[in-house]
């Protein structure tokens, strides 16, 4: 498989000229915050948001200047989830790095995500470039939804898997469907155009996070605790399905031991092992390449080729392919 890397190939200029674009964006006069956004600026993750963007773009009419501000947009915005995120998750490390709510305490990280939040809606508005504006609005106003309903939802853990994808589709998916409708939108593709890349990345995204549900039952050594999304009490495909198919007995005894015995190693084991052994693992990597091809079939409808959509190819499989 591909390395991210050579993946980016094709649009490594327009990235490179993409991070001094946010990174001005996230300057500021206050000096605790100029400091806090240097410390976040060195924490530069995959860069795949960013990459859609610029593919779609590239794709859907040429990479433009508002292209550049389209993925520091999405990437501010999704900056400041991140911030927020370890704040609500009491979280102490981010991508190997301390969270800043550790480092600066949860007021400060509050109101540094508030700032990231602000300085992506602002530059939107200084290039007036309204439409990636309402794009990525909508995307963070669906994570805040997907959020909000999985913690819902945890509360009872019996959660069918159309609520499962509900979460997933507004929590995760909607972030990288905006980065896709955004580079088609900053190219100046028509309405229908940015609403199948939208589509696109909503199926991206949504086999994306299978793929991620996957790791947690140890597939891979990808440095992810084993059972971890278990420890949290969170339902995913693979375990929602196992529950699926068993006598209701057994599923309640199964999630006796989510609910009240979720810090027991010993026991976090045996749910592994009973999803493994009822078809979990299997029936979530089959669905994880249903979305995969669908997301294939939308972007064969869109004509035009070249290297952006093999990067686009490219990216789906990493997706769905990838290690860590």
């Amino acid at each position: 498989m591909l390395t991210l890397d050579e993946i980016q190939l094709p649009i490594k200029e327009h990235l490179k000229r993409f991070e001094k674009t946010f990174k001005a964006s996230m300057q500021s006069s206050a000096p605790l915050l100029d400091r806090i956004t240097r410390y976040i600026i060195k924490q530069k993750g995959k860069q795949m948001r960013p990459m859609f963007v610029f593919f779609s773009a590239g794709l859907t009419g040429g990479i433009q200047e508002a292209t550049y501000h389209g993925a520091a947009l999405v990437e501010l915005l999704h900056t400041a989830s991140l911030v927020h995120d370890d704040v609500v998750d009491n979280a102490n490390e981010r991508r190997g790095f301390f969270s800043i709510n550790a480092l600066w305490k949860n007021k400060v990280a509050v109101l540094v995500g508030d700032f990231l939040l602000s300085k992506g809606l602002l530059l939107s508005v200084k290039h007036k470039e309204f439409e990636q504006l309402r794009i990525v609005s909508e995307a963070v106003e669906q994570m805040s939804e997907g959020e909000l309903l999985q913690i819902e939802k945890a509360r009872h853990l019996d959660i069918k898997e159309s609520i499962y994808y509900e979460i997933i589709r507004k929590k995760t998916a909607s972030l990288i469907a905006s980065c896709c409708a955004c580079g088609a939108a900053s190219a100046g593709a028509d309405e229908q155009t940015i609403e199948k890349l939208r589509l696109f990345g909503e199926k991206v995204g949504i086999a994306f996070q299978i793929k991620d549900d996957l790791f947690d039952f140890g597939l891979d050594d990808v440095g992810k605790p084993v059972g971890n999304d278990i420890k949290e009490k969170k339902l995913t495909l693979p375990l929602i399905y196992a529950l699926s198919v068993v006598d209701k007995n057994q599923k309640r005894r199964i999630i006796n031991l989510v609910k009240h015995h979720n810090d027991e190693a010993e026991k976090v084991a045996e749910v592994i092992n009973f999803v493994k052994v009822h078809g979990g693992l299997d029936y979530a990597t089959k669905q994880m390449l249903q979305y995969q091809q669908e997301a294939f079939n939308i972007l064969n409808e869109i004509p035009g080729g070249g290297e952006f959509k093999v990067g686009l190819e490219q990216l789906v499989r990493f997706t769905t392919e990838r290690k860590k």
